[in-house]
């Protein structure tokens, strides 16, 4: 009896998601959120990420102000110092989510840890705070290209765990999170009708507009992101030629091609700046 009790156990066991070990935890510096359906249901569990970013906040070029506030916030955290969540939010490309990644890399070797949850998986953000809350290391969640319509369960989760469950912030957890909408909801032309204006003049916001707010004001620290002007662009174009090894001379050569390259796309950000300096340098390199 107890060998076919050991062999469905063992068979059970299959279905499930492995535990992290402890060398895991101590060795992998990045982990991502996953659910994997099983006779029992959805089961969430972290992955361990293979291969991390190694990019680093010298080659995130003139955003300066958003790199010295998010290096700040993170080296306090890591000193179990007080420590704000922070939102990033602005045009895409320009430099949000990398900043994030080279805050990794900077802080990872001082016990710096990151999981990386997907929208359709926040709703399990208590039970991964509770998860990481045991450790000793210092976890940041990140939730990369953040954005909700209407109704969706994940935004009141992200609510709770900001501020606002009837259980404590966990002391080595943050969040950071990045968006291309400031207020992470749709705003339309119709939520204006719900101002409210009082007889001196002044404006106060209905509560479709409060409601709107009342997510991304829960964000302790709030960094906007814009794209780079012309100069600025061909900065970063330079700084990634460089890195893959061309000469000054070879950068000059590529002014008048980046500057196309950049109005073929519609936009000049830190991402075509990139994907223009690998072109060139695959190349002419």
């Amino acid at each position: 009896m107890n060998e076919k009790l050991e062999q469905l156990l063992s068979h059970l066991e299959t279905f499930l998601p492995k535990q992290l070990t402890e060398e895991q935890w101590q060795s992998t510096t990045a982990f991502r959120w996953r659910r994997r359906d099983s006779i029992f249901g959805s089961i969430g569990f972290l992955q361990p990420v293979k291969y991390v970013s190694d990019i680093t906040f010298d080659d995130l070029q003139n955003i300066d102000r958003q790199r010295d506030a998010i290096r700040d916030n993170t080296k306090h955290f890591i000193e179990k110092k007080p420590a704000n969540n922070i939102l990033l939010t602005g045009a895409r490309g320009t430099g949000k989510s990398s900043l994030i990644k080279a805050s990794l890399h900077e802080f990872s070797s001082q016990g710096l840890r990151l999981v990386e949850v997907e929208k359709e998986h926040l709703a399990d953000l208590a039970d991964i705070t509770e998860l990481l809350a045991e450790r000793p290391e210092r976890f940041i969640i990140f939730c990369d290209d953040l954005s909700f319509d209407d109704g969706e369960s994940g935004y009141k989760a992200m609510k709770s765990a900001l501020d606002g469950s009837v259980s404590a912030q966990v002391d080595n957890v943050l969040i950071y999170a990045t968006s291309n909408r400031r207020h992470l909801l749709p705003e339309y032309m119709k939520d204006n009708e719900s101002y409210a204006y009082s007889d001196d003049g002044e404006i106060h916001p209905g509560e479709v507009v409060e409601e709107k707010i009342s997510l991304s004001e829960r964000f302790g620290l709030w960094l906007s992101f814009y794209p780079p002007k012309q100069d600025e662009y061909l900065l970063i174009i330079a700084h990634w030629l460089r890195h893959f090894g061309l000469s000054d001379v070879q950068i000059e050569a590529a002014r008048a091609e980046a500057l196309v390259w950049a109005l073929e796309r519609g936009s000049r950000s830190g991402r075509v700046a990139w994907q223009f300096a690998k072109h060139w340098a695959g190349s002419h390199a």
